[in-house]
């Protein structure tokens, strides 16, 4: 029994070794703001800090010289999203303003080009389908947006699933995804869009943190269809407000918020080739409510809440190179 019990811990060491590298602390040359249910994105050497709960500044971490710089705040307020770059800009659809329970959807995507420094007002999003907390990915040109939750945290989970095309400005219906959630965030992978974590937030009946989901959806692009995967591609740890992020031919899962006080810590890696999960090196410090980015093969995740619910936010940095 003991020898198969080491071989187990020596197979599991060996899947983990890959990954062997930790996350590191990033130390910038001054100070930015503390935020949660924010977003991130990456546009060139900049990693920008976008919304969160409040009116917040939008920030850019220069990943060269690590001094944060102020730019303009976004004329909302932002939350609840998962930020794209699309063609050199930063895209936010899928969000909510307000506070809890009631969020509200925000109606129009809005739009900041880094060049000319300049928010602008998108196009409108059909009412029909507005909606916050949602997973928001490009693919191909086009910007497609799962799930997510029509009155803020109270009621209304979605399992809706939008292809937004920016150059003729057309909104198209998907087939719908296997099941309603919230509080997600998906990354694609070989034409496989993978939307793991999350839960069905259900403040009207005091249920929210403890709706997290454990099944795994993948939807193909090339044959248009979804799949869930059986139970044993479950996602290892159950968690909703997470961040997810494609590297290296995988989905890694990170930080996120279940009924624990403290923020989930875990990294989880999945792979859409073998529909296997391994267990990824732990943050510093556990958070939810905020986006990872990846930047030269490095990955970084920014502020956040370090405990379930609203804070406290945090500000900090971390890298895993």
């Amino acid at each position: 029994m003991k020898s198969s019990i080491l071989l187990t811990s020596l197979l599991l060491a060996g899947s983990v070794g890959s990954y062997a590298q930790s996350w590191q602390r990033v130390t910038a040359k001054n100070e930015c703001e503390t935020r949660h249910e924010n977003a991130a994105a990456l546009v060139g050497d900049s990693l920008y800090a976008i919304g969160g709960r409040g009116m917040k500044p939008l920030e850019a971490l220069n990943l060269k010289t690590l001094m944060w710089k102020k730019l303009p705040a976004p004329p909302l307020e932002m939350n609840h999203f998962q930020a794209i770059t699309y063609n050199g800009e930063i895209y936010v659809m899928g969000a909510f303003e307000g506070k809890y329970p009631h969020e509200v959807p925000i109606p129009n995507i809005y739009i900041y080009n880094p060049k000319k420094g300049q928010w602008r007002k998108g196009p409108e999003i059909p009412v029909e389908r507005r909606r916050g907390s949602a997973g928001v990915v490009v693919y191909k040109d086009k910007i497609y947006m799962v799930c997510g939750i029509v009155d803020g945290h109270y009621d209304g989970n979605v399992d809706w699933f939008d292809e937004y095309n920016p150059k003729t400005n057309t909104w198209s219906q998907l087939p719908v995804a296997p099941r309603t959630r919230d509080h997600l965030s998906v990354a694609i992978v070989d034409d496989k869009l993978v939307v793991a974590g999350g839960r069905r937030s259900q403040a009207k009946i005091n249920r929210v943190a403890e709706t997290t989901l454990g099944e795994v959806d993948i939807y193909n692009f090339k044959t248009g269809q979804w799949t869930t995967l059986p139970e044993s591609g479950n996602i290892p740890t159950q968690r909703a407000g997470n961040t997810t992020v494609a590297k290296d031919g995988k989905v890694w899962v990170i930080g996120g918020e279940s009924p624990q006080v403290l923020s989930h810590n875990e990294t989880e890696i999945f792979d859409p080739k073998t529909n296997k999960w391994t267990a990824g090196p732990k943050l510093l410090q556990g958070r939810h409510g905020t986006q990872a980015v990846v930047h030269q093969n490095n990955i970084y995740i920014i502020a956040g809440s370090a405990n379930h619910g609203g804070g406290p936010e945090l500000s900090t940095v971390e890298v895993l190179k």
